[in-house]
């Protein structure tokens, strides 16, 4: 048996290195377990999960601001153009120039990108299942997870 799961065990001291008492590696193992099961549902999809991402927040408001979809999806825009221009050959988006401000570049959906959410629905029920969680749990999860991420973000 594993002392760090075996029941009535204390917590480690602060400063502890032993690997199960790291938050870090508990966040890191359970986001390579949940991208992995993601796979091969977004591979039915002919997306990775970072795309899959941005078309999330497309699917949520049409025509965006590279700077704001960078914002929604807390990534840098080196990171952000590569995914969109890949989005954007398979026919999903198209990038265009604002005519308010031509230094600004929306993204818009196609009609192929808007179609793909029908197909989509089902990634987060099959998601939901394999995560096991009650309603509660996951809106608790989800709470802890975004305070740590601000916490770190500020300190």
């Amino acid at each position: 048996m594993n002392p760090a799961t075996e029941p009535g065990r204390r917590p480690a001291p602060d400063g502890s290195l032993l690997l199960d008492d790291q938050l870090c590696f508990a966040l890191y193992a359970a986001s390579r377990a949940v991208t992995a099961r993601y796979r091969p549902l977004l591979d039915e999809l002919g997306l990775t999960y970072p795309q899959y991402l941005v078309m999330l927040v497309l699917w949520e408001q049409d025509s965006i601001s590279v700077r704001d979809l960078g914002a929604a999806l807390q990534l840098e825009s080196s990171t952000l153009s590569p995914l969109l221009k890949r989005l954007e050959a398979a026919g999903l988006l198209r990038r265009e120039r604002r005519p308010d401000d031509e230094r600004s570049v929306a993204i818009r959906l196609t009609d192929t990108g808007a179609r793909l959410r029908d197909r989509a629905i089902t990634v987060p029920l099959a998601i939901g299942d394999a995560m096991g969680l009650s309603p509660e749990q996951d809106a608790l999860a989800k709470q802890l997870l975004r305070l740590i991420t601000t916490n770190v973000a500020e300190s």
